[in-house]
């Protein structure tokens, strides 16, 4: 078989499907393109999910004639004046998405430069390049991308469906409006109402503030009512952003933003350390939502790994990933006491009455002649709700009621405010009942007392050390490759952790003692576990997450169980530890231990309002 050079429109082509495999990443990078061109305003419209048509206008520096020409050239680019691609300030560098576009498509740039007289059109139809021509245009440039894979038929079959298509698609323009808030951008699809989101005038709003609307605008109001907000800075490397509450989560990580000096990202060490900053105040195969911004300097970051460039490599991963899990869960230790606000909505969506099946009927006919919301029922069972008070009231809260007064209004002369109010009753021996001077708060005793003992047990580790348990017979681990050099260098950390390990001949480690609350484990696999964590992220994490879910465990076993009657000092002193304890809002699973009920909703709810 002769070999042959491939013609230069075939080569364009192949070339091209790196760059190119849907709508979502042209419209990607001729957007990255506008904002490169220092663009105020950038316009998007869709047809047919961009397939039949994808057009780009922007107000930003132009192109003249001759920069027409060579921008369709494949590496060409204004954007590595120095030629260092260690030092990339901009989007695009490497010079291939206007001629991957026009490889594959009926491609058309109109032009006009800035102080230029004049702008200049450009056509370009399956790789053949046409003659530019003059054309009246504003300043700033305007493409368009018309029958999209025309020219490379086998990848119109690999396209999902038209939303589909444009789902991926605006995805691409929000997550890049997410990073520019200072840019006004908008987007239509086909004769769809455009949707825009404004930029507020750089002397009114400063960055986060302006970044702060712009979440708001395109995540919604009520990520933002349920998100924290995140500042910290470390050896250079800066993060912002913010991360939503433990208890506002979802079942993917589509809703996970991350972002690398502007640029939106899919990295590996970045989800992977949201992933594990929420590691223990998440229910299991659910997700946080977050928006993440890191600014990172430019060589210690490359951003040269993959054409679509969404993927990034850092020079130091365990500072990155160190940076990012430290300030979440320090955020978090306190935004963690709440839960979030979308349970109270819930909880009123379920207590609505709807007809004699499957709901909660609400008797509205006039207040109870003692004025209390809650009161108690005779038995083990606790409280019911509207029941009548009766003498085993007073030993269970522990204080003498006066004739005619209020039950709840005694619980909270008598009991010491907090945030999370006084408890007035226990429910069916599970839940606590408490009142705020402007809210109802209902709490599971079992979630909240696992949370206190799991952080104290969490805080002893730390303080204390793990205990050891030395073994009988020292085991000896084989690893392949420098999976124990790794583990050998790392030896001080694990021993912190109550992992004892030593070097042990060539490729092989002995271990001397593990954690005694690991109990029995498989050494050789956490072992190789390990080292392929140091691989892949240059950090081990699996051995402290092992040692928590011991704890997790552990804590929920050695909590106040459902059904346990208490009285009022233990009802009023675990909302007191859960007003110190961080991540008291959810419990080690996840789930939240408490929703609060305003008042303002209760009277909505009996027609008060």
């Amino acid at each position: 078989m002769t070999i042959r050079r491939l013609p230069l429109t075939l080569v364009n082509r192949i070339a091209a499907g790196e760059v190119i495999e849907r709508p979502a990443a042209a419209i990607k990078e001729l957007v990255e393109n506008a904002l490169d061109a220092r663009a105020s305003r950038i316009d998007v419209y869709l047809r047919d999910g961009g397939q039949a048509l994808m057009r780009v206008v922007d107000n930003g520096k132009g192109m003249t004639r001759d920069e027409l020409l060579i921008a369709i050239e494949r590496h060409a680019t204004s954007k590595l004046p120095d030629e260092d691609l260690w030092n990339i300030q901009s989007f695009g560098f490497r010079g291939e998405a206007l001629p991957s576009i026009g490889a594959v498509s009926r491609l058309t740039i109109a032009s006009r430069a800035e102080g230029a007289d004049e702008g200049w059109q450009l056509a370009i139809e399956g790789g053949a390049v046409g003659i530019p021509r003059p054309i009246p245009v504003g300043t700033g440039t305007m493409v368009e991308v018309r029958d999209l894979f025309y020219a490379t038929p086998a990848r119109l079959k690999f396209l999902k469906s038209t939303r589909t298509e444009v789902d991926f698609a605006r995805e691409a323009v929000e997550r890049l409006a997410m990073a520019h808030p200072h840019v006004d951008f908008s987007w239509q699809e086909d004769d769809k109402r455009p949707v825009r989101w404004t930029a507020p005038a750089e002397s009114l709003l400063p960055h986060e503030d302006a970044l702060r609307e712009r979440l708001t605008a395109v995540m919604g109001e009520e990520f933002m009512m349920n998100a924290i907000a995140l500042g910290t800075e470390r050896e250079g490397v800066a993060l912002h952003g913010f991360a939503g509450l433990p208890t506002y989560h979802r079942p993917t990580t589509r809703e996970q933003y991350l972002f690398v000096n502007g640029r939106p990202v899919r990295d590996k060490v970045l989800l992977s350390a949201l992933r594990g900053a929420y590691g223990d105040v998440l229910p299991g195969g659910r997700h946080p939502v977050a928006a993440l911004f890191l600014e990172v300097p430019a060589r210690d970051v490359d951003v040269n790994v993959h054409p679509t460039k969404a993927e990034v490599r850092f020079r130091d991963n365990a500072l990155i990933r160190s940076l990012i899990v430290t300030s979440i869960r320090e955020t978090l230790r306190e935004a963690g006491q709440y839960t979030t606000s979308t349970l109270a909505p819930q909880a009123f969506q379920m207590l609505q009455a709807e007809g004699t099946e499957g709901g909660f009927a609400v008797s509205a006919t006039g207040p109870s002649s003692y004025g209390g919301f809650l009161s108690s029922t005779a038995g083990p069972g606790g409280f019911g709700i509207m029941g009548t008070p009766s003498t085993s009231w007073t030993p269970h809260l522990m204080v003498d009621v006066p004739p005619g007064a209020r039950v709840a209004d005694v619980a909270i002369m008598r009991q010491p405010m907090g945030r999370l109010g006084a408890a007035v009753a226990q429910v069916h021996g599970t839940f606590i009942v408490a009142q705020t001077p402007d809210s109802v708060i209902i709490v599971d005793q079992h979630a909240a007392h696992e949370r206190i003992v799991y952080e104290k047990m969490k805080r002893a580790m730390e303080t204390e050390g793990v205990k050891r348990q030395i073994m009988l017979i020292p085991e000896v681990v084989e690893l392949e490759g420098a999976g124990a050099d790794r583990l050998l260098a790392r030896s001080k950390e694990l021993a912190e952790l109550g992992l004892v390990i030593e070097t042990f001949g060539t490729d092989a480690v002995l271990v001397r003692e593990i954690p005694a609350l690991l109990g029995k484990v498989d050494v050789k696999a956490l072992l190789r576990d390990l080292a392929d964590e140091l691989a892949e992220f240059g950090d081990t994490h699996q051995l402290k997450d092992r040692l928590e879910e011991v704890c997790s465990r552990m804590a929920c076993h050695g909590s106040v169980r459902a059904g346990r009657a208490l009285n009022a000092d233990e009802m009023n002193a675990l909302l007191r530890q859960m007003e110190q304890n961080p991540n008291s809002g959810q419990c080690n699973h996840g789930r939240p231990t408490y929703v609060e009920l305003k008042k303002s909703d209760l009277e909505k709810l009996f027609d008060r309002r």
